[in-house]
């Protein structure tokens, strides 16, 4: 069953996701982000290029020529997906066909709708039997 992180209160959410992606690389972890939202996959895009002065996270969208060769992926859809172990969730929504994940992580800022938007999703995971755990972002 896939397992299900809500990473809330982050100040900037593109920054705490740059940093979890970064996170993941490190350790040498493929990561498919899922912003169906075209300005928040630019703004991703953007921030991992400048997030860190002293690294860098390969990243590109998930439609690339370099996409096979790239762990960081960016896409709009999950119709075909290049592998199935850690979505990152940066829509307002719950991702279609999550459930095919080994691990689905929840970046969610300050903001009020989209607060209200993640408690959906945490009751529509709860309903349904998946764990859910939760890590505070705002005192960072």
């Amino acid at each position: 069953m896939t397992q299900v992180f809500f990473y809330h209160g982050a100040a900037d959410k593109i920054a705490a996701a740059c940093a979890l992606l970064g996170g993941a690389y490190a350790k040498k972890k493929a990561m498919l982000v899922f912003a169906p939202d075209h300005d928040i996959a630019n703004s991703l895009d953007r921030t991992l290029w400048t997030h860190s002065a002293l690294s860098f996270v390969p990243h590109c969208r998930a439609d690339s020529p370099l996409a096979a060769e790239t762990p960081i992926l960016i896409t709009d859809t999950l119709d075909s997906i290049p592998q199935d172990e850690r979505l990152m969730n940066l829509s307002q929504s719950v991702p279609p066909g999550f459930s095919r994940f080994q691990s689905l992580i929840e970046v969610v800022g300050q903001a009020d709708e989209e607060r209200s938007a993640a408690r959906e999703r945490v009751r529509f995971y709860k309903e349904r039997g998946y764990e859910v755990s939760y890590f505070d972002l705002s005192n960072r």
